[in-house]
């Protein structure tokens, strides 16, 4: 097992606290700390743990919710599986694919 790190995105909780069950309820919030994002950006921003955010972003989102950048992510280990070498010395991957086998569909006789 290799360990990794990862996170989880609290942001739609945090919102549930504070009533706030749309996501666009957030674009005139943020537009009042200078943050203007699109509806589209923002239902991603809610939806979707974001893979890059923005400090003036962040720093909107924890003033909105009264939270620290903390409560928003939480970070955690994920354990993940390495490929083992098999005998003739190649790297089998964790899940192996079957190989694909071609069939003919066929009508049943009588009909």
């Amino acid at each position: 097992m290799m360990k990794r790190m990862g996170f989880e995105w609290n942001l739609r909780r945090l919102m549930a606290d504070q009533d706030m069950y749309q996501t666009t309820d957030l674009v005139p919030k943020l537009a009042e700390y200078g943050v203007h994002l699109s509806r589209e950006q923002v239902f991603r921003l809610v939806t979707q743990p974001p893979q890059r955010l923005s400090m003036d972003t962040l720093a909107a989102l924890c003033g909105i919710l009264g939270c620290t950048p903390g409560d928003l992510i939480t970070v955690k280990e994920v354990r993940r599986q390495v490929a083992k070498p098999t005998a003739s010395g190649e790297t089998a991957s964790v899940a192996e694919v079957p190989p694909a086998r071609r069939v003919r569909v066929q009508r049943p006789q009588g009909l």
